[in-house]
This record gives structure tokens, C-alpha cells and sequence, in this order.
């Protein structure tokens, strides 16, 4: 296992200790939740009393085979703790997300949920938001004319594809990868794609995350928004 493996895993088991008995937890997507479901998986064997809800089908495949239980994505309507990793996180709790293609059902949940998560590896904490491209979900036939706008915007524009194919989300959409660089300037940007017909969700997250958890070496860091804003470092 890598030093950033080693430090998903230990992000991600620290993270899992806030999970309470009856709570309603939300499961993000991506290799760095995966750990947390699997140390999820764990407290539940030992006794830990739990539901959950998957923001796509990739997590709620894997859920299901470690026997984590999950109720469907569209039978809930709010969520005690949401636990998801990051592509970026800043000092001010802003994110990027998307890597793993559930922009509109992490987006979904996160806004349900009274408590969200975010845990990262040390690498994925950045002084300014910008070096990973910017997820977009768009419906198919908006594709080229969003691509137009975020263009205007400052991105350099790549649609996601596989195996030479576009990307195809759970909800049917597909994902354009927005590469802003240092032109990106977080709650400006949200808002001009949020005013673009056709964009159905994007992957900043300026307000959602409550906590971050970062693996650092052999150490597990613990930062809160309620904390001094620029205590993330």
C-alpha cells in the first residue's frame, strides 16, 4: 500500500468513529470512500446499528457486498452524517469533487445530510482550489453549448468518455471536465455555471462540509469549520 493509501485508510477509519448507533448515514463515492465503507462494514459486524444511502450505484454495489444496510437512494429525505472524499480541499472548506462521476446524487445528499465529512489524503489539501479539474454534469444535448459557456468562463473543456465512449452517469448525463487553473475563482465560477441551461450539478462544494479529516504520514488531523477560518493547512 502507498503512503497516500496508508493515509486514506487512516482518514477514513477516523472518520467512521463519529458514526453513532441509529444513525442515517450517507456513503459517498470514490477509492477513499471505499475505505470508510469497508471500516463501516467492520463496526457493523462488531455490533454498530446503522442505515445507509449510496450516491451511486458503484458505492451501493460495493455496500451491499460487505453488508452495509442501505435503503434506495429515492426513499430518503435527510441524512445524519455524510461521510465522501475530495479531489481538493482548502483552507476555507471549500472542495472540488467529481472524479467519480456522482456529482448530482453527492450534491443530493450532502444537502440533506445536518453533518458532512470529508476525508482526504495530505496531498489533496491545497492553498487555492484550481489544479484538478472541475466536474460538470450536463444532459447529453447541452453538451457542446455548455462546453461554449464554461470555454467563455476560462476552462479548458475535455468531456469525460471510457473506453472511448462518453461517460455515462447514474442519472443518464454526461460529465465535461472543466480545467480552470489559477482562473478559477470558486464561488463566482459556481455561480456562472449554475446560471448555464442545461448544467445539472458541478463539483464545488463551498458550503456543504462541516468537518475534514485529513491523513498526514502515520497521524490522523481533525479540522472543523466551527474552528478559525484558514485552520486547514
Amino acid at each position: 500500500m502507498t503512503d497516500r493509501e496508508a493515509e486514506k485508510r487512516l482518514a477514513a477509519a477516523r472518520a467512521v468513529d463519529e458514526i453513532e448507533d441509529g444513525m442515517f448515514v450517507g456513503l459517498g463515492t470514490g477509492s477513499t470512500t471505499a475505505y470508510a465503507i469497508k471500516s463501516l462494514s467492520d463496526r457493523i459486524r462488531q455490533g454498530l446499528r446503522i442505515t445507509a444511502v449510496a450516491t451511486s450505484r458503484a458505492t451501493e454495489m460495493f455496500a451491499r457486498r460487505l453488508a452495509v444496510p442501505l435503503v434506495p437512494f429515492e426513499q430518503f429525505s435527510s441524512v445524519d452524517l455524510t461521510i465522501d472524499g475530495a479531489d481538493e480541499i482548502d483552507c476555507h472548506f471549500q472542495a472540488i469533487k467529481g472524479g467519480g462521476g456522482a456529482l448530482l446524487r453527492e450534491k443530493v445528499v450532502a444537502a440533506a445530510s445536518s453533518r458532512m465529512i470529508v476525508i482526504v489524503d495530505a496531498c489533496k489539501v491545497v492553498r487555492r482550489l484550481g489544479g484538478f479539474p472541475l466536474a460538470v454534469e450536463v444532459v447529453p444535448f447541452a453538451s457542446e453549448f455548455v462546453r461554449t459557456h464554461l470555454a467563455d468562463l476560462g476552462a479548458s473543456v475535455t468531456l469525460r468518455s471510457v473506453g472511448g465512449e462518453p461517460f455515462i452517469t447514474d442519472q443518464s448525463n454526461h460529465i465535461l471536465d472543466a480545467a480552470f487553473g489559477k482562473a478559477l475563482r470558486p464561488i463566482e465560477i459556481a455561480g456562472a455555471i449554475d446560471a448555464i441551461p442545461g448544467v445539472m450539478e458541478h463539483g464545488l462544494f463551498l458550503s456543504e462540509i462541516d468537518t475534514v479529516v485529513v491523513g498526514r504520514g502515520e497521524t490522523v488531523e481533525v479540522h472543523l469549520r466551527k474552528q478559525a477560518p484558514g485552520s486547514l493547512r
